[in-house]
This record gives C-alpha cells, structure tokens and sequence, in this order.
C-alpha cells in the first residue's frame, strides 16, 4: 500500500504582494495538487491564481478530468475578465499533479513546473511553455541556461488569454513506486536551485517539511541581493509508509 505525504510553501520574496497561489484536493479517488502563478506585469495576478486554483479544485472535486478542470477553469476566468472589464490583465500559470490507483499524471500552461523524482533521482519535468524553452528545444541553447536568460519571462501560452485550441500540455502513466517524489513550484522558486540540488536535498530529506525547508535555504542564499520574485512549492512524497507531512 503507497501513502502520499505533502508540504506546502509560499512566500512573498522581494515583492509586497505573493501573485502565487497553492490548492490540494484529497478524496478518497484521487489526490490534486495545484500551483498557480498569477502575471504580475499585466495586474490582477493574485486575482488570477487564486481564481483559477479554485475554480481548478471545484470542478476536479466534482469528477472531472485535470484536462477538463483546466478548460473550465480558462473559460471560466475569460468570463470573469469581460465581467470585470479586465481583458488585459487576470492572466496566470497553472500546473497540476493528480495521483490515483497508483498512477501520476500532470499537467501544465506556462512556466510553472512539475519534477518527477524516483529514488532520489531526477527523472523528468514539465516542459516550459516560454522562449527560452523554445529555444533549448530548438538546440540554440541549453537547459540550464534558461534560468538566467534575458527572455525567460516571455510566456507563449497562459491561462486568461483566448486559445483556438487546448494549450495545456499532459504527461500521463507514470506508474507510482515506494520511492516517486514530485515537486510542483513557480519559477521564482526553480530558477534559484538547480535539479542536481534538489536530488541532492531530496536523498537527505526524511519528509517532503524537510525537502522544501533545505532548498527554500538554498533559494534564499542564491537569490540574496536580489529583488526575489514570489516563490511558491509543492512537495509531495509516495512512499510505503506514511512519513511525516500534512495529510
């Protein structure tokens, strides 16, 4: 029998308002985790995030599919934008892990990314929907220089901008073990710790408090100095016995 344990995390950073906005749903089914990062430069961010987690925890409460909930959470925010004359702005990220009878599956639109661990290694993550993404998968430049690249704020597909079609991106099957970790968290977050620090904070961690505490040290030393952007995370441990975590 797998148990699923979490943590949650979510600070302001250098910024007076956290855009940022963190749901869990667990039902006897399935266990949903959402983590939103509202756009700061077009306004009403934290409107946005906040919106969208719940409208996401609603109707995923109600049976829907993570694909589905997201297409209802997108018409439902475009809705809420006319009504309060806000086209140009409610805009945010979205990223979603939903564990069920033993199988992960994910999903996403923006920046905000998913980690898939397994025994303390680093498997696979969601890939950005941004220019530096584009142009890692081009060959132009690397992985890791998306972190620190000039454009790695130029998104090319949110949630609150009108889609001719679904613009979520899924990854689906992933068959559970006693040793699978997920790590859902914004870019304020990833850009300050690299995958070879989360592997290594992960090996030592006896509890997902744990994780997040070690690399939210190591994402406060790197970004000392600097104007932190709000910085958000989700960790979430399956294992074969119930460590300690919220639950």
């Amino acid at each position: 029998m797998l148990h699923i344990a979490y943590s949650t995390l979510s600070k302001t950073g250098g910024h007076p308002v956290n855009e940022d906005f963190l749901g869990v749903s667990i039902t006897p089914e399935k266990s949903d985790f959402i983590l939103c990062d509202g756009l700061g430069g077009h306004g009403n961010g934290d409107v946005a995030s906040y919106f969208v987690v719940e409208q996401m925890k609603h109707a995923l409460e109600s049976s829907f599919s993570v694909e589905e909930s997201i297409l209802k959470a997108q018409e439902k925010l475009l809705q809420k934008q006319t009504q309060e004359n806000a086209k140009n702005s409610m805009k945010t990220t979205v990223a979603c892990l939903e564990i069920s009878n033993d199988i992960a599956k994910f999903a996403h639109v923006g920046d905000s990314r998913i980690y898939y661990f397994e025994k303390y290694k680093y498997i696979v993550r969601s890939q950005d929907h941004s220019v530096p993404q584009m142009l890692v998968n081009r060959g132009d430049i690397r992985d890791k220089d998306i972190r620190h690249h000039e454009d790695r704020s130029r998104l090319l597909r949110v949630m609150g901008t009108e889609w001719e079609n679904p613009k979520y991106q899924v990854m689906d099957g992933i068959s559970l073990t006693k040793n699978s970790s997920f790590l859902l968290c914004s870019d304020g977050f990833w850009e300050l710790i690299d995958e070879k620090m989360m592997c290594k904070t992960l090996k030592k961690a006896d509890s997902p408090e744990k994780w997040l505490s070690d690399m939210e040290t190591i994402v406060l030393k790197n970004g000392m100095g600097t104007n932190m952007d709000n910085y958000s995370a989700i960790a979430v441990f399956v294992r074969q016995t119930v460590e300690k975590g919220n639950r």
